[in-house]
C-alpha cells in the first residue's frame, strides 16, 4: 500500500510539472500581450477621439503590456503638419508607446526627415507588421 500511495504522489508531482512547463510555453510565449494600433486615417478627428486617445490609454491603463503606433498612409502627413497631434504622440512616447512609421508612405509625401526629426522609427514597414500579426498581437487600424 505504502508503494502505491508512494508512485501515486510521485505521478501527481510529475503531472503538475508537466502542465506548468506546458503552460508556460502555450500560453505566455506564443501569444505577446501586444498591441499594434496601425493609423492610417489623415482625419484629425479620428487622430485624436480614436487612434491615440485608445493607444495611450491601453499603454498607460496596463491593458497591454507593450502597444505600438504605427503611422501609415495619410497619418504621416497629417501628423507632420499637425503640432498637437505631435504633442500628444511625444506624450504617449514618454509613456512608452513605441512609434513607427512606414518610410514608403512617409516618402511619397515628402515627410520623412519631419517624422525622423520627431523621433519616429521610419522604415518599411511591411516585414514588421506582418510579423506582429504572426506573433498573435492584437492588431487594430483607424
Amino acid at each position: 500500500m505504502k508503494h502505491l500511495n508512494f508512485k501515486l504522489f510521485i505521478m501527481g508531482i510529475l503531472l503538475t510539472l508537466s502542465f506548468k512547463i506546458y503552460s508556460q510555453n502555450t500560453v505566455s510565449g506564443q501569444v505577446p500581450d501586444k498591441l499594434v494600433i496601425v493609423w492610417t486615417s489623415g482625419d484629425p478627428y479620428v487622430a485624436e477621439r480614436v487612434a491615440l486617445m485608445y493607444t495611450h490609454a491601453a499603454k498607460t491603463s496596463n491593458w497591454f503590456e507593450e502597444v505600438s503606433l504605427v503611422i501609415w498612409g495619410p497619418s504621416a502627413k497629417l501628423i507632420s503638419e499637425n503640432s498637437k497631434l505631435q504633442e500628444q504622440v511625444k506624450a504617449m512616447q514618454k509613456d512608452g508607446v513605441i512609434v513607427e512609421a512606414c518610410i514608403a508612405c512617409a516618402n511619397a509625401y515628402n515627410v520623412t526627415e519631419d517624422l525622423r526629426k520627431l523621433g519616429y522609427d521610419v522604415k518599411g514597414m511591411g516585414k514588421p507588421l506582418t510579423d506582429y500579426l504572426k506573433s498573435g498581437a492584437k492588431v487594430l487600424t483607424f
